[in-house]
């Protein structure tokens, strides 16, 4: 493979050949910078370009390794952060102008624990404002494109991050999930990813001036976007290490005890009423025969009851928000953040006070019924969103843009309240009337059984393939 070209290789690949040697440091890195200047410009995904110490850093680690230290399990793989986490030296902006000089003092949890692995940070990814769309604008950085084309939304809240990895510019893309943003990137722009579960991967801002509210605590997670699932299964061991910042953190391995097989997957294309696009009900039959026919028992079976665990989850959530957010929102937001933040309020009518307090509570008992129908069913196979993934700016059209935006997405955010982890994998390539588009599907997973989530990720896209290389194809051509 030429120096052109070593952008194209995955985590796993290209750490086959920079831990023993024959390939440089040095080179991948500055392949993927080579890359990032020919794709970023079109697509504004990467809105901090750190080339300088990512090339200072691709030097050390090739001394070192020369010197005879030990290589980590990401030597030399080129990633990037979300502007929204906290990384030494950088603006921790959220995409809000009024915190462009919000420098962070010291890395999160997660930085640390990719540079701690041997990964070199190339760049920052833009994100909306405050984090809290499924697209990604702001103010401050202005608007990130899908490599697919213009006529998707790349997703949000880490729609930079989906994009940049799906367009080559670093194997691995850091991004976190409070409602579906790591799972609305992936589907959106065709990556892979798994949510993890609550207290995962350990998380904390050292820059953060107060604690965040107790249901932001338990449904926001920290990530990675792949291009692969052998990716994931390569990079979560080093995300997963505990950090006693997080004193919530649970220290689990990756992989635990095998389940006998085969694994039951309860399979379900319930959408509550949103209507069922052909090409989703096409993706998810393909998803069934792809687990089928790698050996996983499949039965159509509805799992407890996602839309009211999804709709008051996220009515909770809007009641916290209101609470303790919505000041800053007003007095530092965009009057575009604050008119979706309003319609929100519409579509998800925030729970307050004592019934504020009962459904937090009542979260234990969606839970319970979760964890006691994944004894039988270890893995649920459902959709992601019911109709393919829509266009730029919808959620600023009101109250039917909020709702074909968020409003059906249940199976996203019913997990970020039960705190289960969920895979989100492509599994059809559609060819609409709009332009080309991913069809993802969600994965969701026993509670820490992430793996077996990205094991079913993996076996669906051996099926179908990964979409990379055919979107690199069309980059390239402008087709």
């Amino acid at each position: 493979m030429t120096h052109t070209n070593i952008w194209r290789l995955s985590a796993t690949d290209l750490t086959a050949l920079t831990r023993t040697g024959d390939l440089s440091v040095e080179d991948a890195v500055q392949s993927t910078l080579d890359r990032m200047d020919q794709a970023n410009p079109a697509l504004n995904a990467v809105v901090e370009d750190l080339r300088v110490e990512a090339q200072e850093r691709a030097r050390q680690l090739d001394q070192a390794r020369a010197n005879g230290a030990e290589t980590g399990p990401l030597h030399g793989v080129p990633v990037t952060i979300k502007i929204n986490v906290d990384q030494k030296g950088h603006a921790t902006s959220n995409g809000v102008i009024a915190l462009k000089e919000a420098i962070a003092p010291d890395d999160a949890p997660i930085v640390t624990n990719l540079l701690n692995a041997g990964a070199v940070v190339i760049g920052r990814t833009n994100t909306p404002e405050f984090s809290f769309r499924a697209d990604t604008d702001n103010p401050l950085h202005g608007r990130t494109h899908n490599p697919w084309g213009r006529h998707i939304s790349p997703g949000g809240s880490s729609g930079g991050a989906g994009a940049a990895v799906m367009a080559g510019i670093g194997a691995l893309g850091h991004g976190n999930d409070i409602g579906g943003s790591l799972r609305f990137p992936a589907a959106a722009n065709g990556a892979v990813t798994v949510k993890p579960g609550l207290g995962r991967v350990p998380a904390w801002n050292p820059g953060q001036k107060a604690e965040r509210g107790l249901l932001a605590q338990s449904m926001s997670v920290q990530g990675l976007l792949a291009r692969s699932a052998a990716d994931l299964h390569l990079s979560m061991p080093s995300l997963i290490a505990p950090d006693p910042r997080d004193p919530f953190h649970v220290p689990l391995p990756w992989r635990s005890k095998d389940i006998d097989a085969p694994i039951r997957v309860a399979f379900t294309k319930n959408t509550f009423g949103y209507a069922l696009h052909a090409d989703v009900e096409a993706a998810l039959d393909t998803a069934r025969d792809a687990l089928t026919d790698a050996g996983y028992l499949v039965e159509e079976i509805d799992p407890p009851d996602v839309f009211e665990c999804g709709r008051n989850g996220y009515r909770a959530l809007m009641g916290e928000v209101l609470t303790l957010m919505r000041g800053d929102i007003e007095a530092a937001g965009s009057q575009t953040i604050r008119d979706i933040f309003e319609v929100y309020f519409q579509e998800f009518p925030p729970i307050l006070e004592t019934d504020l307090l009962r459904m937090m509570a009542k979260r234990s008992h969606y839970a319970r019924e979760w964890s006691l129908f994944m004894q039988t069913y270890p893995l649920v196979l459902s959709p992601f969103l019911p109709q393919p993934f829509f266009k730029p700016d919808r959620d600023t059209e009101g109250a039917e843009g909020v709702h074909e935006v968020l409003g059906c997405a249940v199976y996203s955010y019913a997990m970020n309240f039960l705190g289960l982890p969920a895979a989100c994998v492509p599994a059809r390539l559609a060819e609409l009337p709009t332009g080309p588009q991913p069809i993802n599907v969600q994965i969701a997973a026993r509670r820490w059984r992430e793996d077996l989530a990205v094991d079913a990720a993996a076996a669906i896209e051996s099926r179908v393939g990964q979409m990379a290389p055919i979107l690199w194809d069309r980059m390239a051509t402008g087709t």
